[in-house]
């Protein structure tokens, strides 16, 4: 049986384990710090990986008790060396070694030889100790640094961005397929290829400012103008003539065709309005609303084509053989009845599954999702007992609450560049002219939340609904971030809507490993580096987790009289983009503005201009 400390106790309302009193008599007999001399024993491989006890390489530990070495966890002794093994709920020669009396007390914990987790072997469980996780933070620290050179330089040279310049076959194909676009002169030509004024077609700044983006996220834009979506093939074969994909295949070649003069984007308008036909109206529209119906028009019309009929053929064959069964069944009707609700169960497992399967496509269905989609994890912890319940969803975008005003607070926003309402020359109202930074929302999003007691949850291991905390994160992170400020409050209480008109520090340069799955799930457990509850590695969204801010769409006004404007980061220069008119700002500007989306892409898919290059 296992003699595992049932005991909790509360810190700050939160349930923690009671601590393991063997730990706390090892820590009095040794040294204030026993752990330390640990970190030479300890070896990670491959580097970033898992910690393990260093030994020979062609050395294989083996229970000094029963030889066995393949039992699934085998205990160094930190006191003696001795390797025990625990294999519940069978024997386990680790908690005899501590019970037995042939030699001195005090050989209760232990070290994992694998995975280099403390150990009780008297209670029978891992225990927690601060200095003995410093211990493994630094061996994962100095083996960064010391294999950096030979093996995380190569990871890395695969995402460093080099210029390229055609060689004598490329000029040549390019010479023959290829014809020169020679309307760039006049009076703009100084200005980045792509910046063309979108005409507003009757309250459509909301969808100006979101094509502006769009056009220069830099995978999108990679995508379409390498002819991955082509038009006419797409035409010839489906049939359709609307298809929001084609669409902006071709607002991209009229964009990047040289042309300055303003294009209408008459026939993607009416595309829309027939895929959100309630949105179908020349009303001023939400921005966000409408980037999100934007990407799931594209993912449906590619669903449609690809997906969908594997998927529904899977789903009629089943259902059919469910109804053929169902049908042969000659029993009572009230045998009937319960096979009809097993087969309901049936179906809507089948359905189940089906979502489950979207998802673990990591969004390679289409474009948009390639581009713009992550997975959100979501933790809910019983407060009684500790069980966690984790669900991932997808998501293409990130919507932040700004964060709580705080009254009195000694930090002002200078009228001159940061009035709340975007302008120079006005600090309209004290209407939640508060200052709020991204980071401080996305500390906000991923904060543990404490649910009410309207809220409870059904714990699984408690059988009962029992209060609880909640904390969000992000599993997996996108090419292009794209983080919607909540500036709109609808109350249904009061039964008003208002805008807040608060300002939001927003960075350039944006690390976003501290809100990863990864890292909080560290913090949560004592900042152990392995994976948790069936996660895979989290290497590569730490090497991606830099992001690099390349457009703002800005909402000015009201609530129901406002106007969008969008601003450009390229070539480290900003532009203005306000319908029809580009115009050259300085940075200062867009730092007043209020941000209402922010697109952020990967540092590696983000190319900064050359210092050395001269700008005419």
């Amino acid at each position: 049986m296992s003699s595992k400390i049932n005991h909790h106790h509360k810190i700050n309302g939160q349930i923690f384990p009671q601590p393991c009193p063997h730990l706390a008599d090892f820590r009095t007999r040794n040294d204030s710090k026993p752990f330390r001399a640990l970190q030479a024993c300890l070896r990670i491989k491959p580097p970033g990986g898992r910690a393990a006890i260093r030994r020979d390489p062609y050395e294989v530990p083996r229970c000094g008790a029963c030889g066995d070495a393949s039992k699934p966890r085998l205990y160094a002794c930190m006191t003696c060396a001795c390797i025990c093994c625990h294999a519940p709920p069978h024997s386990s020669h680790a908690a005899a070694h501590a019970a037995s009396r042939c030699i001195p007390p005090g050989h209760e914990i232990a070290v994992d030889v694998d995975r280099a987790e403390l150990f009780c072997c008297a209670c029978r469980d891992q225990v927690y100790d601060r200095d003995f996780d410093a211990a493994v933070v630094l061996a994962h620290t100095t083996s960064s640094i010391q294999s950096s050179k030979p093996e995380n330089l190569r990871k890395r040279r695969r995402i460093d961005y080099r210029p390229w310049s055609p060689d004598l076959r490329e000029r040549a194909l390019m010479v023959n397929n290829a014809s020169p676009i020679d309307s760039m002169n006049g009076s703009n030509s100084n200005l980045p290829m792509g910046l063309r004024g979108l005409n507003n077609l009757g309250n459509t700044c909301f969808m100006n400012s979101v094509l502006q983006a769009l056009f220069h996220t830099p995978p999108l834009r990679n995508y379409f103008l390498s002819d991955r979506h082509n038009r006419y093939y797409c035409q010839s074969k489906n049939g359709v003539r609307l298809c929001l994909a084609c669409d902006m295949d071709a607002m991209f070649s009229a964009v990047f065709s040289g042309d300055r003069t303003p294009y209408s984007p008459a026939k993607f308008l009416y595309s829309w309005w027939q895929h959100a036909s309630n949105l179908a109206s020349y009303e001023q529209q939400d921005a966000h609303e409408f980037f999100i119906s934007m990407l799931d028009g594209i993912h449906e019309k590619v669903e449609k084509d690809q997906s969908k009929p594997r998927s529904q053929g899977l789903m009629m064959s089943s259902a059919s053989l469910l109804v053929l069964y169902y049908d042969k069944v000659d029993t009572s009707p009230r045998e009937r009845t319960r096979v009809a609700l097993v087969l309901v169960e049936i179906l809507e497992f089948l359905s189940n599954l089906m979502k489950f399967l979207l998802i673990r496509c990591n969004g390679e269905c289409c474009i948009a999702h390639r581009v713009f989609s992550g997975i959100l994890r979501s933790d809910v912890m019983c407060m009684a007992c500790g069980f966690t319940s984790t669900t991932y969803d997808p998501c293409v975008d990130f919507s932040l609450d700004l964060e709580p005003n705080q009254v009195g607070s000694a930090k002002t926003v200078p009228k001159s560049n940061h009035s709340c309402n975007g302008e120079a020359d006005s600090m309209s109202s004290s209407q939640n002219c508060g200052i709020s930074t991204l980071m401080g929302c996305l500390d906000r999003f991923t904060r543990p939340e404490r649910l009410g007691s309207d809220q409870k949850f059904f714990c699984q291991q408690c059988q009962v609904r029992q209060e609880s905390l909640k904390q969000m994160s992000i599993r997996k992170l996108p090419l292009v971030s794209c983080f919607h400020i909540k500036r709109f409050e609808h109350s249904s209480v009061r039964k008003m809507s208002r805008k807040v008109d608060r300002y939001l520090q927003f960075p350039l340069s944006l690390n976003m490993t501290p809100y990863l799955s990864s890292s909080i799930l560290r913090g949560r457990f004592g900042n152990r580096c392995f994976p948790y509850d069936g996660d895979e590695s989290d290497g590569l969204s730490e090497l991606s987790s830099e992001f690099e801010l390349f457009a703002v769409v800005t909402h000015t006004g009201k609530l129901d009289a406002g106007h969008y404007v969008t601003y450009l980061r390229l070539s480290n220069q900003w532009y203005k983009c306000d319908d029809a008119w580009i115009t050259q700002v300085n940075e200062n500007i867009v730092r007043a503005a209020q941000g209402y989306m922010m697109f952020y892409v990967q540092k590696m898919f983000y190319y900064k201009a050359s210092e050395k290059q001269v700008v005419s």
